[in-house]
């Protein structure tokens, strides 16, 4: 079992950033995908951004165009926790964000494709 608790959501206003952390425990993989998905009261879960790490081959990473150039992914493996730094915040990011975990390789934009996941941050911006 994986366990993942995520941390850094709150009220910011517009323009604001904030970084999302998302510390994992419990079962380790040589290969793996972390992924940050985010869903607002009355819609769908909708993907944000994934990472893809392995022992053998570099990171490989993937945005949704809402969050292009504006969001960056990465990880801290001495850590055990992935980031999401999100900049240029605008009120339609306003969601619980949740990252979610899947031992294989690859990006998957799907949350069927995430194996664990964690209970969510909240983070609002005002306008």
């Amino acid at each position: 079992q994986v366990q993942l608790v995520e941390s850094g959501g709150g009220l910011v206003q517009v323009g604001g950033s904030l970084r999302l952390s998302c510390a994992a425990s419990g079962r380790t993989f040589s290969n793996y995908a972390m992924g940050w998905f985010r869903q607002a009261p009355g819609k769908e879960r909708e993907f944000v951004a994934a990472i893809s790490w392995s022992r053998w081959s570099d990171s490989s990473i993937r945005y949704a165009d809402s969050v292009k150039g504006r969001a960056a992914i990465s990880i801290d493996n001495a850590k055990n926790t992935v980031y999401l730094q999100m900049d240029s915040l605008k009120p339609e990011d306003s969601a619980t964000y949740c990252c979610a975990a899947a031992p294989r390789i690859g990006l998957p934009t799907t949350p069927g494709s995430y194996d664990y996941w964690g209970q969510g941050t909240q983070v609002t911006v005002s306008s």
